[in-house]
Formats: C-alpha cells, structure tokens, sequence
C-alpha cells in the first residue's frame, strides 16, 4: 500500500514539475503551437494571438518573462513540499489538504479570472482540468493513507 501512496504522489509531484518547466520557455513553446495549430479554429486562433502578443511583449519589454521564470520556479517550490508526504504518508497528510485547497483554487481563479482577462471559456475549462485532474491522485492518496493509518 506504501508503494501505491508514492505512486499516486509522485504522478503529482511529476506534473507539477512539468508545469513549472513548461512555465520557462513559453515564447518557444507558443511559437512550435503557433505553426502546429496554424490558426485553425477557436484555439488556432486564441494560440495565435497569445503568441503575437507575448513576441511584441518580449521585443520591448524583455523582463516580462521573469514572470514566468517565477511561475516555474513557484512550482517546483510546490512539489517540494509533497516530499514529505511522500516519505512519511501518515504523518504529513495535513500536506495533501492543502493541495487539494489548492486544486480547488485554480478552478475558482480560472473562472472568476478568466472572463476578467478576456480569456477565451474553451481555456478556462483547460485552466480548470489541472485542477481537477490535480485532485484525483491527492484525493487516492488520502484514501490510501487512511487505510494505512488503521492497520
């Protein structure tokens, strides 16, 4: 049951480790993004548009992507705090909690910011899949603890 607590934590820890990766070079990634989708569709279009902008940003104000750089590095900061959960899933269980508080959070944010910024519903609900899809392996895992703590 151990081996299953750390599986179920480290898909998480995995994911937010690729987020934060994801989060660094952001202007390559639109632009692969931007030929792939060719501006096909809402999304095409709504990549397209991201990626122009974040050129134009970039070309005059280069420091704006400092902003990422702390995004993923605050994700990394993220999953260093499930290492303790993953070595000692009894005891550091309040830390799942708080994860899930988080999960929750980005949806909230993805849908009370998300019209304000002028992004697009399709986007939201992507914005909202990492929340949620970021629960389920924290909600198996708190299960898995409690059946761990009663044996």
């Amino acid at each position: 049951m151990l081996a299953r607590c750390r599986i179920a934590l480290g898909i998480f820890i995995i994911g937010l480790i690729l987020s934060g990766i994801s989060a660094l070079p952001l202007r390559w990634e639109l632009s692969i993004l931007d030929r792939w989708l060719d501006d096909s569709g809402n999304l095409g279009h709504f990549i397209s548009h991201v990626h122009s902008a974040l050129v134009q940003t970039y070309s005059q104000f280069p420091f704006f992507g400092y902003g990422t750089d702390w995004l993923g590095f605050g994700h990394f900061v993220i999953a260093a705090f499930f290492i303790l959960p993953f070595i000692d899933p009894i005891r550091y269980r309040a830390v799942l909690y708080v994860g899930l508080f988080a999960c929750a959070g980005v949806i909230v944010l993805a849908i009370v910011a998300g019209p304000i910024r002028g992004i697009p519903f399709f986007w939201t609900l992507i914005d909202c899949s990492f929340g949620i899809f970021g629960a389920i392996p924290l909600f198996y895992r708190l299960r898995l603890s409690r059946k761990l703590a009663d044996s």
